[in-house]
């Protein structure tokens, strides 16, 4: 039994079905209920619906095709994209010490010194350097340095006078001019069990000065009164291969602290030294994301450190850990005959800034960029 279709289809001139103008959907169930199912009915039903898929496919196919061209020459182009060329916030940092002076203490008034004049243009290429960091990580977490660096003019002029962090200041951080020991409890251990070590390494170093008054490796500098010299193992987040090989145990013993601030401009570490009667002017971090954490070598009596208005003693083997974007000062009005106050002074991470923020602000903020 054959059946009879209810209507004739129209053809073009080559006698061929012309595919209807609607939704393949609705033709193909037209197709449906037209044709027979003869064995010509079906081949002409398969033939249509080649050509059906051809008209309705190829504008999307074409689509398709442009899209995935579009993305494969967006990938190119963001992959061998070049930085701008921005002035490194390592070199802004350094401006001091390029123009003679080796103590951003003392204010140069140098227009390249961002601890000691105000840059406009500084904000401007930490929010640059934060849009690269999203880029190749994410946004997530962000939000604290984000609000930071938008804000930052308002944050430093707004500060109390009692703490003004000279470089950046990150919003919503507990602050307190002293922390206690539990705060990086670990590192604070740590340092304290290699007290020996440490102290050793810094006593074949001061017996240099006996032949000179400032040995290689030293920097001397500036103070209202007394001589302050440190020896740097890190300065700035770089390290100082020279000085680091004089104290091998002590530089392998920074790879042990958990907390240390290694791989940004902020990071130092060094050996700390003021002579008897030695003042050093009241002055400012340039933060307020590190403690700094000093670990008494030598403490004659007569030595303070004051952070904040409020006086603290160093002692001989343990930790004393403060903010030092608050104002600080320190002085050794001991007698000669007890020598030098030293200690090893290194930069933690403070408490509360999260992970994530750490490694975007090792990027912001990573010597050299």
């Amino acid at each position: 039994m054959v059946w009879v279709p209810l209507r004739a289809a129209r053809t073009d001139r080559r006698g061929l079905p012309r595919a209807p103008r609607h939704r393949c959907t609705n033709m193909s169930l037209e197709w449906l209920m037209g044709w027979s199912w003869s064995l010509d009915g079906l081949r002409d039903f398969i033939a249509t619906g080649i050509q059906s898929f051809r008209d309705c496919d190829a504008t999307a196919l074409a689509a398709v095709a442009c899209l995935l061209v579009l993305f494969v020459w967006y990938c190119y182009h963001v992959g061998r994209e070049q930085p701008r060329a921005y002035v490194t916030v390592n070199a802004l940092m350094q401006g001091a010490d390029a123009n003679g002076l080796q103590n951003g203490y003392v204010y140069c008034h140098s227009p390249e010194c961002v601890r000691c004049t105000h840059n406009d243009g500084l904000n401007q290429k930490l929010y640059h350097n934060l849009q690269e960091y999203a880029k190749r990580y994410s946004w997530s977490g962000m939000g604290r340095i984000h609000k930071g660096i938008r804000e930052q003019g308002r944050y430093l002029n707004s500060r109390p006078s009692i703490q003004k962090p000279e470089v950046f200041f990150l919003p919503d951080l507990p602050t307190m001019p002293y922390f206690s020991r539990d705060a990086q409890k670990h590192d604070v251990e740590l340092l304290e069990r290699n007290f020996q070590t440490i102290l050793c390494e810094f006593e074949t170093l001061y017996k240099a000065f006996s032949n000179c008054s400032l040995p290689q490796g030293w920097k001397m500098n500036s103070t209202p009164s007394g001589e302050w010299f440190t020896f740097y193992l890190v300065n700035q987040g770089m390290c100082v291969p020279r000085n680091c090989r004089k104290c091998p145990r002590t530089y392998r013993l920074l790879g042990s602290l958990r907390t240390c601030i290694g791989n940004n401009v902020f990071g130092n570490a060094c050996i700390s030294m003021l002579s008897p009667g030695t003042v050093i002017a009241e002055h400012y971090g340039p933060t307020n994301i590190r403690i700094r954490c000093h670990l008494g070598l030598k403490t004659p009596s007569n030595c303070e450190l004051v952070v904040g208005g409020e006086p603290q003693c160093w002692a001989e083997g343990r930790c004393l850990l403060f903010d030092d974007s608050f104002l600080h000062t320190a002085f050794h009005e001991g007698p000669p005959e007890e020598g030098p106050r030293v200690v090893f002074m290194v930069d933690l991470w403070h408490p509360n800034v999260a992970a994530a923020e750490r490694q975007a602000l090792d990027f912001i903020f990573a010597p050299g960029r």
